[in-house]
């Protein structure tokens, strides 16, 4: 029964869209039933069993040859309802005459083929007439000169210290050299003249300066090696020996040449001091290749020789009608053996001449200006061009730091920001208020800083620790002051030990106004 059901409904299916029955054959494929008709064979199917024949085949297999029959013929190419392509057909037809009778109708006038092509005439283009600006209403310039007065009393936003720093560096520079260049001036008027000029706040220190350790004279950065020769000059009155060995070891930049000669040198004195019978130990030959390479390249070393008791002599090559300069040991010299050893010493032992950083130790009283910082041009580690360029490269980081970099790019660059300073200036505000300012080196630990704030103390046994811009602490005293960022320029907050402070109070001791000694608190300058 319920395949004569789906056989019923297939073919009232077909009915309804207009196909006719005798094109749908249902009968079964091969195996099931009849052979195949070549009459009634018109979709490639077959003609559809006889009732009494479709109770022959089983059941199963009669569900299964009725689904399949089905499907076959609605998802058949051939399968489509009456008049559908027709219809379909003659509207693309209708739209394709439209669109030709449009595009007739646009072409514009018609001409002859005899006739030449004739080229379109373009439209003349109407300049549109800008309409008149009307002018501002009273109201609307009143409201414009009250929000011009109020931006006039608001007080400017002040640059970042560092900025503004170079800013008036290169401002002094470029009127310091228009100024030498009018009035012939020398470098110090210029520093003292181009901040007047151009009204630029004074500078936190005027200078970089250093201490002499053979006169004890404080020099600016740019004149300690010329003070530094002098005083090496004028100590070769006093002890010759000592003057030129310093004179080696302080001006001769390479450490490798100087430790290569020094020791060439104690060879030589070490054979004249084990053999001095022997001549030719005390005769050095100038055009000697070794003496050439290793010691006559060295500042300081023929007033050296000269100090310690050897003249120049011109001498016979043995075996040659030639004549040569050697360094000849005098006569009276081995009679003193043992100062020659020491000499050797001496030598060897020797270390540069180094001048000493001036701290240039400030107390300011309580100033709202602490954290403004104007510096001079010694504290760059940068040329007068570089400092000029120096805005551009910031705002150039700006931008650095929107892109990806790998870690190597990222190391380099931190190893350029830490070379481009050599010194710092540090300022430590107390709790009352007062400021501690000192100059270091950039490479310094942070460990000198603690030192030069403890020297300064009422009490130096009071235990406290420093806090960074941004409120972080100060706490690996081995790190220095370019790896902790806090160059050129820093202000630094004490904090004092809680628990020690409470034990303080408690004990009912009368505490000074002031923690810093009374001597720096005498000379307290005003911070402009």
């Amino acid at each position: 029964m319920c395949d004569l059901v789906a056989a019923w409904s297939c073919q009232s299916l077909v009915r309804a869209r207009q196909l006719p029955p005798a094109r749908v054959n249902l009968q079964p494929p091969f195996g099931m039933g009849d052979r195949p008709d070549p009459a009634n064979d018109v979709l490639g199917m077959r003609r559809p069993l006889p009732r009494h024949q479709l109770s022959r085949v089983p059941t199963r297999r009669r569900r299964k040859s009725c689904a399949r029959l089905a499907g076959g013929v609605l998802s058949s190419p051939n399968f489509e309802p009456i008049g559908q392509s027709q219809t379909r057909f003659a509207g693309r037809e209708a739209r394709q005459e439209i669109k030709a009778d449009l595009k007739f109708k646009t072409a514009g006038p018609g001409q002859k083929l005899s006739e030449p092509s004739r080229v379109p005439k373009e439209k003349p283009k109407t300049e549109a007439t800008p309409k008149p600006r009307q002018a501002p209403t009273d109201e609307a310039q009143m409201a414009a000169a009250a929000a011009l007065a109020r931006m006039e009393l608001k007080p400017k936003a002040k640059l970042p210290s560092s900025q503004e720093a170079i800013k008036n560096q290169v401002r002094k520079e470029l009127m310091a050299e228009a100024a030498a260049s009018e009035k012939g001036l020398s470098d110090e008027e210029k520093d003292l003249t181009s901040p007047d000029k151009e009204g630029a706040a004074a500078p936190s220190v005027s200078g970089v300066y250093f201490i002499c350790p053979l006169t004890g004279a404080v020099v600016k950065k740019d004149k300690k090696e010329k003070h530094l020769r002098e005083a090496i000059q004028s100590y070769f009155s006093v002890d010759p020996v000592a003057a030129s060995i310093m004179e080696i070891h302080t001006f001769n930049k390479d450490r490798e040449k100087v430790r290569v000669g020094v020791e060439t040198m104690a060879k030589y004195l070490d054979n004249i001091y084990l053999h001095p019978e022997e001549e030719k130990y005390r005769r050095i030959k100038l055009q000697n290749k070794v003496f050439q390479e290793r010691i006559s390249c060295l500042e300081g070393i023929h007033r050296f020789f000269q100090a310690i008791g050897f003249e120049t002599k011109t001498l016979p090559v043995p075996g040659q009608e030639t004549t040569e300069e050697y360094y000849v040991l005098k006569e009276e010299m081995l009679t003193k053996l043992e100062d020659l050893k020491d000499y050797k010493e001496q030598l060897l032992s020797s270390e540069p001449v180094r001048t000493q950083l001036d701290r240039q130790l400030c107390v300011f009283k309580p100033s709202p200006e602490a954290a403004r910082f104007e510096l001079p041009n010694d504290f760059y580690n940068l040329t007068a061009e570089e400092i000029k360029r120096e805005q551009r490269l910031r705002t150039e980081a700006v931008e650095k730091a929107s892109m990806l970099r790998t870690r190597a790019m990222r190391e380099k660059e931190e190893q350029r920001e830490m070379r481009k300073y050599n010194y710092t200036l540090m300022r430590v505000r107390f709790p009352d208020g007062y400021i501690l300012q000192g100059t270091f080196y950039a490479r310094e630990s942070v460990s000198v800083l603690y030192n030069f704030v403890r020297e300064a103390l009422r009490d130096d046994w009071l235990p406290f620790e420093l806090l960074g811009p941004g409120g972080f602490k100060l706490t690996d005293e081995n790190l220095a002051f370019n790896e902790c960022g806090l160059v050129p320029s820093a202000l630094l907050t004490l904090a004092w030990d809680a628990a020690v402070m409470a034990d303080i109070q408690a004990s009912g001791e009368e505490q000074p106004a002031s923690p810093l000694k009374p001597e720096l608190l005498s000379r307290a300058q005003t911070l402009s």
